[in-house]
């Protein structure tokens, strides 16, 4: 069986926008790529490792382990053999602590990146490919998360573009899933449960060819 491993925040945990309660595993969008992988006859285990406040690089200053880069090779090792690694990481790295802009979230895929092809797997065991997901944009926080996110809007403009660029010269895989979804209207972060089922699909259909080459 294909193993891919999902690292990822909470859009892809699975908040349901406005609360804080979460979507079943068969809702959130990497139960949506497994079960459509399956449906394929392409025997796939969806891994995730999500979590909330999640950074590329960055630290959150008031919650410890949102750096992406903590721990991220010693993931990788525990489960490998992987087929594919997904990043869908940075809608938190335009939090209101921080003054980033799309340039600086890519380069922290691209640490993200350089982190996975060194994580200290088995040998023998190959270093998986990776496909670089970047987040729909933030628009108009609302709700609980309003100032969590204040001006998040303006700083994350141009994110897809910078993600492709360091995708492209980094020989990874990448798809924008604002080309298939929005983030909420409920609190302009997350993912709706539909948007979930869009999600899940539309990554399913640039997975599928990417096991089939391997």
């Amino acid at each position: 069986m294909t193993q891919i491993l999902v690292y990822a925040d909470s859009l892809t945990w699975g908040i349901i926008p406005g609360t804080r309660k979460r979507l079943g595993f068969d809702a959130r969008w990497p139960g949506v790529l497994e079960h459509e992988l399956n449906t394929r006859g392409m025997p796939t285990r969806v891994i995730e490792d999500c979590l909330n406040g999640r950074r590329t690089v960055w630290e959150d200053p008031f919650k410890p382990g949102r750096n992406g880069l903590a721990g991220l090779s010693q993931c990788v090792e525990s489960h490998s053999p992987l087929a594919l690694l997904i990043l869908m990481l940075g809608t938190n790295d335009f939090q209101s602590m921080h003054s980033n802009s799309a340039w600086h979230s890519a380069q922290g895929i691209a640490a993200l990146v350089a982190e996975i092809r060194h994580a200290p797997i088995e040998p023998g065991m190959l270093i998986p490919p990776i496909l670089v997901v970047s987040p729909p944009p933030i628009q108009n926080p609302r709700g609980a998360i309003a100032s969590k996110f204040l001006g998040a809007e303006e700083k994350c403009e141009g994110l897809a573009e910078a993600y492709r660029k360091v995708a492209d010269d980094l020989g990874c895989h990448f798809f924008d899933s604002a080309t298939v979804t929005s983030s909420s209207k409920v609190d302009g972060v997350h993912l709706d449960a539909e948007q979930h089922l869009i999600a899940g699909k539309a990554i399913a259909a640039v997975v599928a060819p990417l096991l089939l080459n391997q």
